[in-house]
Order: C-alpha cells, then sequence, then structure tokens
C-alpha cells in the first residue's frame, strides 16, 4: 500500500524511515510548501514523487493513506485537504487543536467512507496492551492510583511556545498523560481538577491534572516542557506496583510486588514505534474502515473534549478559535 507524507519537518523524517523499513508500505510521496525541501527529502529516504505543494500531494490517486506531519495548527485545514480530495488520513497528535475541529474532520471522513485515524503512538504499542494483560491479571491487588509524568527541556521550540501555532505542554505532552490514565483506568470519570503555569505567551508550559474516577481511583498527570521529567507511568495497587517506563515510547514495564517480588517485561525490537499506528492504518483501510480499533474516533474526540476543559479552565483560548 502506498503512503504519502505531508509535510517534511522532524516527525515526518521518522515516519519516512520507519515507512521505508516496513513490509507491505511503500513510501510513494513527499509533499511540502517548498518544492526544493521536497526534493532534498525525497532524494534522502528515495521517494519516486516530491510535491511543491500540499494540493498536489492530495491530488494524487496512487496514494492509499497520507500522513500529516504539520504543526497542530494546520492539523485541521490539512486533514481536510486530505479527505476532501479523497484521501484516507493518518495525523500526528494531537488530532486537532480542539474538539469542534476533530468532530468536524471526523464527521466528514466518516459521510465520504474514508479513513481518519490519530497517530498517537503509545495506543498501538504492544508494550500497551501488555500493561492491560498484567492490569487484567490482578498481580499487583485492589488498585487505587496511578501517575504519570511527561517532560523534556523544549521551551525554546516555536511551535510549543506561540499560541497561534497551538502551542503548550498540554496538547504536546499531556495528550500522552492523558491517553495513559485512559487506557489504564478507562472513561468512567467523575470529576478533573487541573492547574497550569503559563509561559510569555500565555500557554501552558507546565501543568499539573487530577483525575478521579467513579470508583474511587484517581490519577495524578503532570506535563512539562521546561525540564526533563522521569516520563513514568506508575499504577498502585494494594499488593504492590507497575512501573510503565516512559509513557511516551515504553522502554520497558517492571512489577514490584510487596514480598519483594520483581518481574520485567521487555519492548519488542522495533524500527521506532511509528510502525504499529502506520501498520493499523494501513489494515482499518484494506478492511473498508473508517477508524482503527486502537484509537477508534470516539476516544479522539474524548481527548479532545478532555484537553479543551482543560484549557477552558485555564483560560487558555488560542487566536484562532
Amino acid at each position: 500500500m502506498k503512503v504519502g507524507i505531508l509535510g517534511a519537518g522532524g516527525i515526518a523524517r521518522k515516519m519516512a524511515y520507519t515507512v521505508n523499513n516496513m513490509e507491505g508500505a511503500e513510501l510513494a510521496a513527499i509533499g511540502s510548501r517548498s518544492i526544493d525541501k521536497a526534493e532534498a527529502f525525497a532524494a534522502e529516504f528515495n521517494i519516486p514523487k516530491a510535491y511543491g505543494s500540499y494540493e498536489e500531494l492530495v491530488s494524487d490517486s496512487s496514494l492509499d493513506l497520507i500522513y500529516v506531519a504539520t504543526p497542530h495548527s494546520r492539523h485541521y485545514e490539512d486533514c481536510m485537504l486530505c479527505l476532501e480530495n479523497g484521501r484516507n488520513v493518518l495525523c500526528e497528535k494531537p488530532f486537532t487543536a480542539n474538539a469542534e475541529q476533530a468532530e468536524k474532520v471526523l464527521t466528514f471522513a466518516e459521510e465520504k467512507g474514508l479513513f481518519a485515524g490519530e497517530a498517537i503512538w503509545t495506543r498501538y504499542l504492544p508494550m500497551r496492551f501488555k500493561l492491560d494483560e498484567i492490569i487484567n491479571s490482578g498481580v499487583i491487588g485492589e488498585i487505587s492510583s496511578l501517575s504519570a509524568n511527561l517532560g523534556y527541556s523544549i521551551a525554546h521550540v516555536e511551535r510549543l511556545i506561540k499560541p497561534e501555532l497551538a502551542g503548550g505542554a498540554l496538547l504536546d505532552l499531556g495528550v500522552y498523560t492523558i491517553n495513559f490514565a485512559l487506557m489504564a483506568f478507562g472513561t468512567d470519570i467523575e470529576k478533573i481538577t487541573s492547574d497550569c503555569v503559563k509561559n510569555e505567551y500565555g500557554v501552558d508550559s507546565n501543568n499539573s491534572v487530577i483525575i478521579k474516577y467513579k470508583d474511587g481511583k484517581t490519577a495524578l498527570l503532570h506535563s512539562n516542557m521546561n525540564s526533563n521529567l522521569d516520563n513514568r507511568g506508575i499504577i498502585n495497587g494494594s499488593k504492590g506496583r507497575i512501573e510503565f517506563i516512559n509513557i511516551n515510547n515504553c522502554e520497558g514495564i517492571e512489577v514490584y510486588l510487596n514480598d519483594g517480588t520483581v518481574t520485567k517485561y521487555e519492548t519488542p525490537a522495533q524500527i521506532t514505534g511509528f510502525e504499529y499506528e502506520a501498520a493499523a492504518s494501513l489494515k482499518a483501510i484494506s478492511e473498508g474502515k473508517t477508524e482503527c480499533n486502537e484509537m477508534p474516533h470516539s476516544e479522539i474526540l474524548r481527548v479532545m473534549k478532555i484537553m479543551d476543559s482543560l484549557r477552558s479552565d485555564w483560560g487558555i483560548k488560542y487566536p484562532f478559535e
């Protein structure tokens, strides 16, 4: 199946390398707003077609899937451009800047019978399903709480600090902590409380979120674009705890029981980790589906609505909203 990439930045490079090393997928085209950039990208990754505009890329009817790798603020218009031209789309997280945009994209995709997915890779990684197995086994007893941290010193990156680019720690990093909580504890939420610290441009540079579930569980989430954090997810039970090493790209799972027993699970060898979201998308397309089981449209919208409510509480509104 033929894959095209829309946008020729850093995340696009990672996907290009991934697809080039996958079975059953061919990297067939790259689209950039600069033909020089597109041609250089194509030469580096041995891509047969280079387009100097996004419009040319989405007009290529040979493409089975287009991966959108542009900044957050462009996701809505770029996804709609793909869909309007009959192209299936896999969009880098966050799916869009807000839930209203996401709903429009997903509704339009379903009306046209086209696939639309979110490239939130943690939903597709094998270790996500290993975590499910460990939790469901009951090995750590009655579970009461979890914590998840994700942070990098990336406050110098322009797309992350400017409101016009849908910046802030929440949409870039907090989206992972929220997804981790939903994957581990589900969606039966009673209440969410939170606070943040804003940067000079008015977006959140770090934030803390507490999710209280109706069954009494709590999830404490923190994301930070000023500091490198431990990036761990820890699930606490009456008989021990589960440590998920690096919630952004799992480097292993360790289970520590109260009796001193330690069990470790290694992450399977992978190309980059992006291959799972790409393969799931292509499988869904081959089956005529408009969404992935791993990250269905309902969950895309759920996460976007949670992030909208958090930004509303913090008084953060993007200029284009």
